[in-house]
């Protein structure tokens, strides 16, 4: 263990992180893995996409978080019919100063929701690539730097395929996490029946008054340092590497085991070092979240599912035989050794 980092993490990081917890859970019933995957996000420099059948209140989560953070909020509907211009601005002709100038879109925001972001075409979506990855909007000759901090929490539906566009794998690889987000267990449905069965309509979001902003960019920044001040070690970092490399396809036959050899024919494309840098990422975080200063084998494991289901693309034989991403991943943990 490196003495020298040691104690580094402020006490205040983990008090904030329960503040924006207690915060989100008054409005959410449950939940804690969309919390704690956009807590990740924030403190990470990252992006989410949260993939579930509708009503599972995916958009209520972004809008209560941006709420409980006190910053800019900006939901954006994805349809078929909507144009790149409508995300990033366009340029418009000022008649009194002769010139084009830019006139800003709602990705302009330090939260921006696209939501059902596969109703839309892939060239509406690639108008996100340049935002995500540069944090910036090119118009014309003009590059324009978007607000600070900036992250893009996007949402989509599995089950219905009428008028929906497949993310492309460009698109997919610029979201730190995609988490699936389960239907809620039984008591956890009788509390939210309970709780809005009786909203009214056009009553405040999700029933309940405005969440108090308990956070804003100062504590934002304290948790993003608290993060990079999380210690992992060589072995647990080797240990995260090991598991995006076992994504990839062995094209000469030299997997080191044979579960992994027998994995590799379901893996047409595996995860990039993007995939082993989100992967580093979210180990950290979570050990922050689990109010600890160090990383364990634990916490990489924890965090492979949503850092690399997006990544990695099963081969026809995996789609022949019914296996997909979630399954491999968790193959490749069971058959990488633990350090």
């Amino acid at each position: 263990m490196d003495e020298t980092t040691s104690g580094r993490i402020a006490p205040e990081a983990y008090g904030i992180i329960e503040r924006v917890r207690s915060a989100m859970a008054g409005r959410l019933v449950g939940k804690r893995e969309i919390v704690d995957a956009i807590l990740t996000a924030v403190m990470s420099d990252g992006h989410v996409l949260l993939e579930g059948v509708p009503g599972l209140a995916k958009t209520l989560a972004v809008r209560t978080f941006a709420e409980a953070a006190g910053l800019s909020y900006r939901r954006i509907q994805f349809t078929p019919d909507l144009l790149p211009g409508d995300i990033t601005g366009t340029l418009f002709y000022d008649a009194a100063s002769g010139a084009f100038v830019p006139r800003r879109g709602p990705v302009f925001a330090n939260i921006v929701l696209a939501d059902e972001i596969n109703r839309a075409p892939a060239k509406v979506q690639s108008a996100l690539l340049e935002a995500m990855e540069e944090r910036q909007v090119t118009m014309g000759d003009h590059s324009l730097p978007l607000p600070e901090p900036f992250f893009v929490l996007a949402t989509q539906n599995p089950i219905e395929h009428e008028g929906t566009f497949r993310l492309p794998e460009a698109q997919l690889d610029r979201f730190m996490l995609k988490v699936v987000v389960d239907y809620p267990d039984e008591a956890e449905e009788l509390d939210v029946v309970l709780r809005y069965a009786d909203r009214p309509a056009g009553g405040p979001p999700g029933g309940e008054a405005a969440v108090k902003p308990v956070i804003g960019p100062a504590e934002i920044a304290a948790l993003k340092a608290a993060a990079a001040s999380v210690r992992f070690e060589r072995d647990a970092a080797a240990y995260a590497v090991a598991v995006v490399r076992a994504t990839r396809p062995s094209r000469d036959g030299k997997q080191a085991t044979a579960a992994l050899r027998e994995l590799s024919r379901y893996i047409e494309y595996g995860a990039s070092p993007r995939g082993s840098i989100a992967l580093y990422r979210a180990a950290r975080a979570a050990a922050l979240l689990a109010g600890r200063d160090h990383v364990l084998p634990d916490d990489v494991k924890r965090s492979a599912p949503a850092a690399l289901r997006h990544r990695v693309i099963p081969s026809y034989e995996a789609e022949a035989d019914r296996v997909g991403p979630d399954a491999i991943v968790k193959g490749v943990l069971s058959a990488v050794p633990v350090p």
